[in-house]
C-alpha cells in the first residue's frame, strides 16, 4: 500500500512535490475508500485511488514519470544510464533528462517513498547530484540516502554512512551477523560507490538480502506504474507452450463481453517456437475456429481495455498499486467508473489494491464517486514554468474558498474555482491565416 512519495527537482517539479495517498484529516462524512493497516500496535490509513487533473503540459504525466524513474534507478541500483531502447519513459533510461530544464545551477533530484508491504512500514529516500539538464557527462554522485523500517531508522547515508537500530529488522539480517556486525559495517563503511545506492548494493549483500527482496518485490510487482499508456502493449508468456495453439482465457473473455464484445473471443495465439502469445480476435466459424491479430479487427478502445484489465485484476488479487498515465483514454467513462467503485469495494477490494491515474475527462469530478482528498489537481505556473501539485482537500471546507461534500465540483472547476485549468483560444492564430490567405 502506498502511503506517499515525494520528489524535486524532476523535470517541471523543481519544488518539492508530495503525492500523498495519506487521507487528509477532518474529512467528515467521508469514511469510505480508505484502507487500515495495523503495524507494532500502530494502525495507518491510506487511500484506495486519486485522479489527477490539470492542463495539457501542466507536470500531471511527470508525477508519474517520477514514480517510474524511482522504481527503475532503485531496481537497478545505480544512477548510471541504462540502454534499454525500449522504454517509454527515457528518463528512467537516460538521466541527465531529469533535472529541471530551466534550472541555472546543478541543484539536486530527491526521491522518497513511503510503503506498506508484509507487515512493514517501509521509508525510502535519496537524493542525488546529476549535474544540470542534458548535462551527459557530468560525474554523478549520490549525496545521501536513508531507509526506516516501521519508523526506526535502519541506515543514513550523508557523506558518511551511519547504522542505528539494526535491532529492528533483526529476523531479517544475514546468518552469523552478530557475529560480524563491526566487520560488516566497517567494510560497509569504506566501499560506499558514488554511483551505487547502498540499499541495493553492500546492504543488500552483507547485512540483509531478506529484506532487500521484500522491498524489491513490492517494487516490481505490486508497484505497477505504466507511462504512456498508449503505447503498452501486454505479452503474455507460457511455459512450454504448444506450437500454434490458441489460448482463452475465461475471466479475460467474461470482462470482455461486459464491456461490449459478443461477436467473437478474444484468444493468445504461439506462434512458431516462441513462448510468446499475440492477442488475437477468435471466429467460431468451424471446429478450428479462425485467428487475427486483434488489431484488425478491434478498435483502439477494446485493445486498450483488453491490455489494461489484466493489470486491474493482477492490483486487486495481489493487493497492487496501479498508477497509469491516461488511464481512460478511449475506454468509456461508465466501465472506469465501475473500475474505480469496485476499488471502493472494501467487500471485493480485500487486499488493500490502489488506482492512481491522470485524466482530463471531468465526469470523474463527482463527490459521489471522489473524497476530495482522493481528487488532486496540477497547475504550471506561468512565469516560473514549475508545477505545484495539491489536493481538493487543501481548500478546506469553510471560508470562501471552502469545498463541501454536497458542491458541484466539475462545475467549479470549469469556472477556475481549484485552478489546475487553462483557458485556450486559438482563434488568433486563424485570424492570422485567413488575413494571410486575403493578402494572397
Amino acid at each position: 500500500m502506498l502511503l506517499e512519495f515525494k520528489t524535486s527537482n524532476y523535470k517541471s517539479f523543481k519544488e518539492e512535490l508530495i503525492f500523498s495517498l495519506i487521507p487528509a484529516p477532518k474529512q467528515k462524512g467521508l469514511d469510505y475508500s480508505v484502507l487500515k493497516q495495523d503495524i507494532n500496535k500502530k494502525s495507518y490509513k491510506g487511500l484506495c485511488s486519486a485522479v489527477i487533473y490539470g492542463s495539457n503540459a501542466s507536470g500531471k504525466t511527470n508525477i508519474i514519470g517520477a514514480m517510474d524513474t524511482f522504481k527503475s534507478i532503485v531496481l537497478r541500483g545505480n544512477i548510471r544510464n541504462d540502454d534499454d531502447k525500449n522504454d517509454p519513459n527515457t528518463a528512467a533510461c537516460e538521466l541527465e533528462l531529469i533535472p529541471n530544464n530551466l534550472s541555472e545551477n546543478r541543484d539536486p533530484v530527491s526521491f522518497f517513498i513511503k510503503f506498506i508491504t508484509d507487515n512493514y512500514l517501509i521509508e525510502y529516500s535519496f537524493s542525488v547530484d546529476l549535474g544540470k539538464f542534458l548535462e551527459v557527462d557530468y560525474s554523478r554522485k549520490i549525496l545521501s540516502e536513508q531507509l526506516k523500517i516501521n519508523d526506526r531508522l535502519i541506515f543514513e547515508r550523508n557523506g558518511e554512512l551511519k547504522f542505528d537500530s539494526l535491532d529492528t529488522i533483526s529476523t531479517l539480517l544475514v546468518n552469523a551477523f552478530e557475529q560480524n556486525a563491526d566487520s560488516a559495517i566497517a567494510l560497509a563503511q569504506g566501499n560506499l560507490n558514488d554511483e551505487e545506492l547502498f540499499l541495493m548494493n553492500g546492504f543488500k549483500n552483507m547485512f540483509s538480502s531478506k529484506l532487500v527482496q521484500i522491498i524489491s518485490n513490492w517494487l516490481d510487482n505490486k508497484f505497477m506504474v505504466i507511462y504512456r499508456a498508449d503505447s503498452m502493449h501486454l505479452i503474455r508468456k507460457f511455459s512450454e507452450p504448444k506450437k500454434e495453439s490458441v489460448y482463452v482465457e475465461k475471466t479475460l473473455n467474461e470482462a470482455a463481453v461486459y464491456f461490449g464484445i459478443s461477436s467473437n473471443a478474444l484468444g493468445y495465439v504461439v506462434e512458431g517456437d516462441s513462448n510468446e502469445a499475440k492477442l488475437c480476435s477468435i471466429f467460431k466459424g468451424d471446429k478450428k475456429g479462425t485467428a487475427i491479430p486483434a488489431e484488425l479487427f478491434e478498435s483502439y478502445g477494446t485493445i486498450r481495455f483488453i491490455n489494461m484489465f489484466p493489470l486491474v485484476v493482477n492490483a486487486l488479487m495481489n493487493g497492487g498499486t496501479l498508477v497509469v498515465d491516461e488511464f481512460d483514454a478511449s475506454i468509456h467513462p461508465m466501465a472506469l467508473m465501475n473500475i474505480i467503485n469496485i476499488f471502493h469495494n472494501d467487500e471485493i477490494n480485500r487486499n488493500h489494491a490502489q488506482l492512481v491515474f491522470n485524466t482530463h475527462n471531468p465526469i470523474f469530478l463527482n463527490a459521489n464517486l471522489y473524497r476530495r482528498d482522493e481528487i488532486k489537481f496540477v497547475e504550471r505556473d506561468e512565469d516560473t514554468h514549475y508545477s505545484s501539485h495539491y489536493s481538493l482537500s487543501d481548500f478546506g471546507t469553510t471560508g470562501k474558498s471552502g469545498v463541501r461534500k454536497n458542491e458541484d465540483y466539475m462545475k467549479n472547476y470549469f469556472v477556475d474555482r481549484y485552478g489546475a485549468i487553462k483557458d485556450i483560444d486559438f482563434t488568433p492564430i486563424f485570424e492570422e491565416l485567413i488575413s494571410r490567405g486575403k493578402e494572397v
